[in-house]
């Protein structure tokens, strides 16, 4: 009996034995996971209260038709939509961006403007400068339109340095007289033409998405070789351009360039911009992110936001202030 029964007796100490340690386990995940809430609220909570998204779209096929000549067909993606994912990432105030498929014509996005309000929202137009009328404008900057789009990149247009500059100098005569910011989407590769260009308009300017470079050709591996920004085409451009005072650069929409998961080339970019014009760099979302799907803008806000742990003026100027100065938002209020 004694010699049937130790084989059980054994079985059911090893039994309690791993019951314990699986509720130990239990315990131990349980605080790790309470501690890592407890140090890692949601973004949410620890973006700047008043923070801008300054770069996002609505598109409304279904009211406002997209322009014959766009190069792709987009979704739906309504105001009411929008709300929801900024006030979920915790952003309070948005800038509308005229996108490539709606052209000059600015109605889905003066529609969105109307409803959300110049107490937190923004918009950034595109026009014909040849076929604008002052009363529109007018209009328009009552309603909290601070800026004039020029858009190369999404639409695969080259120009030479004397097309751009005469483009940008007709934008400049409408935005100079109203304070207005003129907002430009090119690659990298053609921003030193901006060098000698920028300083003869007399207006702000704002750059897209990290400068549009080309990182589609960059190899990663497992080394820990640091990437140089310095070697991409424009890049020392774009540096320069920022440290003169007129000139910023949105962070945003990484993942229309870099093919790395870790994000390494773009982090090295940020980690420039801010170490040369920490007050002409702002955050944007670029939701809702088209022509891609799936895409979780959290971990780079993550991201910028660490960049930001040791400074939290750096983050306010970062999420907020760069923003609103930009787009003389504080002279507004």
């Amino acid at each position: 009996m004694l010699t049937s029964s130790q084989p059980k007796a054994s079985l059911l100490a090893e039994t309690s034995r791993l019951s314990l340690a699986a509720v130990s386990s239990s315990c131990i995940e349980q605080r790790r996971l309470s501690h890592a809430t407890a140090v890692s609220p949601p973004l949410r909570r620890r973006i700047p209260p008043g923070s801008w998204d300054s770069h996002m779209h609505v598109v409304e096929p279904s009211r406002f038709p997209v322009s014959p000549t766009a190069v792709y067909k987009p979704s739906p993606h309504t105001l009411t939509e929008a709300l929801a994912f900024e006030s979920a990432l915790g952003l309070d105030n948005v800038v509308f961006v005229q996108p490539s498929v709606y052209g000059p014509d600015n109605s889905c996005l003066i529609d969105a403007l109307k409803k959300v309000g110049p107490s937190r929202g923004r918009g950034v137009v595109v026009i014909d400068p040849a076929n604008i009328q002052p009363e529109t404008l007018e209009e328009w900057h009552s309603l909290g339109v601070r800026g004039l789009r020029v858009n190369l990149q999404s639409v695969g247009k080259v120009m030479n340095k004397l097309e751009l500059e005469t483009t940008l100098l007709q934008h400049a005569e409408i935005a100079r007289p109203r304070n207005w910011i003129i907002e430009v989407y090119l690659p990298l590769r053609m921003v030193p033409m901006l060098e000698s260009i920028v300083p003869c308009l007399g207006v702000r300017v704002c750059i897209d998405h990290f400068g549009s470079p080309d990182l589609s050709t960059l190899a990663w591996n497992h080394d820990s070789t640091p990437f140089n920004p310095f070697a991409l085409p424009g890049f020392a451009s774009l540096i320069s351009l920022l440290r003169t005072g007129s000139t910023y650069v949105k962070v945003s929409a990484p993942y229309r360039l870099s093919k790395d998961h870790q994000m390494r080339d773009l982090r090295a970019m940020v980690r420039e911009f801010l170490s040369v014009a920490p007050k002409r760099v702002i955050y944007a979302t670029d939701w809702p992110h088209t022509r891609f799907s799936g895409v979780d803008i959290s971990p780079f806000t993550e991201y910028c936001l660490e960049l930001c742990a040791h400074d939290p003026e750096l983050a306010e100027r970062l999420f907020r202030r760069n923003t609103e100065e930009m787009l003389g938002v504080a002279a507004a209020r």
